[in-house]
């Protein structure tokens, strides 16, 4: 059996729901199919004021802030023992005049609400179900779903991650690379407030960041845990009953949220990296992981993928209205993207990079940035802007309206027109 849709997303994380709903909402039928992942492994988004404005623009931002807590500082700290000793950096939302650089959310719960939000959009098909066997051609896309029932599109969206099929079917090449690192992720319960500020101690093995959770009536006050080490170390803290190591993230932190505990499953993630040549191919478009993946620092992973899918939309809006998948609309798309994803992948690889060569002018050169930062008033507000809300046009949907918020019939024009 065969059912048609006009644009067919593979993948149901947070950047595929997202994917399916700004589509639907500019008009199109869609279907969305991947299996919903709702577990809970210490895994959070920090999503910046430009993926803020997309869900506003989406009208979905009041169904998501009752989950999310906001972030108005960032504090940065040299912790790799090195002969240089800046002080630490202190980034404040209020210097660039923003409430909050962006919010924090548990990843689980993200994917829940966008997965209900979908459910109850007109022109949207939730399947929970993975696609394989793709047959691309010219004019169409099939995929067979693990029923063995196939789906024919105009598009096929490759939002699938950085192992995609999607991405695989249309013979994009990629190039990969590992890091000696893997990331311990933990949702942790501890004594005194955060305050709203996310802190980032930067080690010879990576950073070790807190970032500020919504509180519950049990604790209060709460953080998500990324903590980058070596294999060696993450595959002994896996291990660890739940006070001992929690004891190892408070003496790691400095105690600077005194006591502390864990606060269901921890997760750990091998880090890599991953590019690809191009975001698309015959009738497919990759957004998210599915086309560029990086280890988490700085927050920029998700960030970057909605850029994707906010650009993604503003392209098949303007030149696919009749064919979602035209060759017209998907060069549109990759143009606009690869400058961004390029820039980011490069910056965070650099980053990480410094912080595991331990060099004495990679030291000095670290040091001096962040001096410079913490003193140089120009200087920090261009790279807090840049992180936030990159220069350069944004995608529509990620541009706050200049004067009365417009309503998605004004940020889309009718595509039968």
């Amino acid at each position: 059996m065969t059912q048609g849709t006009e644009i067919l997303v593979a993948g149901a994380g947070a950047a595929g729901l997202t994917t399916g709903i700004a589509l639907a909402r500019a008009g199109f039928e869609v279907t969305i199919a991947g299996g919903l992942d709702l577990n809970r492994n210490g895994r959070t988004v920090a999503l910046f004021e430009a993926s803020i404005q997309l869900y506003r623009s989406l009208e979905l931002w009041d169904r998501l802030s009752d989950i999310a807590s906001p972030l108005e500082r960032i504090r940065l700290i040299d912790d790799t023992g090195s002969m240089f000793h800046p002080d630490p950096v202190l980034l404040r939302s209020s210097e660039i005049g923003l409430p909050a650089f962006g919010y924090n959310i548990e990843n689980a719960a993200l994917v829940g609400a966008l997965a209900d939000i979908a459910r109850d959009t007109p022109g949207i098909r939730l399947l929970d179900t993975l696609l394989d066997d793709y047959i691309l051609s010219s004019t169409r896309v099939s995929a067979r779903l693990s029923n063995g029932e196939r789906i024919e599109a105009a598009l096929l969206v490759g939002a699938d991650g950085r192992n995609s099929r999607a991405r695989a079917a249309a013979g994009i090449r990629v190039t990969e690379w590992k890091y000696p690192q893997t990331a311990l992720t933990a949702l942790l319960w501890h004594e005194r407030p955060h305050r709203a500020t996310s802190t980032e101690f930067h080690t010879r093995t990576g950073p070790c960041t807190l970032v500020p959770l919504r509180g519950t009536a049990e604790h209060p006050n709460r953080s998500s845990l990324v903590w980058l080490m070596s294999h060696e170390d993450a595959a002994r803290r896996r291990q660890l009953p739940d006070a001992e190591l929690a004891a190892e993230i408070g003496k790691q932190v400095r105690g600077i949220h005194g006591a502390m505990g864990l606060e269901g499953p921890r997760g750990a993630f091998p880090m890599s990296g991953l590019r690809c040549n191009s975001l698309v191919g015959p009738r497919v478009a990759l957004v998210a992981d599915a086309g560029h993946y990086f280890p988490p620092i700085g927050a920029q992973g998700l960030n970057l993928g909605l850029r994707d899918v906010a650009q993604l939309a503003a392209s098949v809006g303007k030149f696919g209205r009749a064919d979602p998948g035209a060759p017209r609309a998907l060069a549109d798309y990759d143009a606009a993207r690869r400058p961004d994803v390029s820039t980011r992948v490069m910056g965070v690889a650099t980053l990480n990079q410094s912080l595991l060569l331990h060099e004495t002018p990679v030291d000095f050169a670290r040091a001096a940035g962040l001096a410079a930062m913490a003193h140089v008033g120009p200087l920090r507000r261009a790279l807090m802007r840049e992180g936030v809300t990159p220069k350069g046009r944004l995608p529509p949907l990620m541009q706050p309206p200049r004067t009365e918020p417009k309503g998605l019939a004004r940020i889309f024009a009718d595509r039968r027109a």
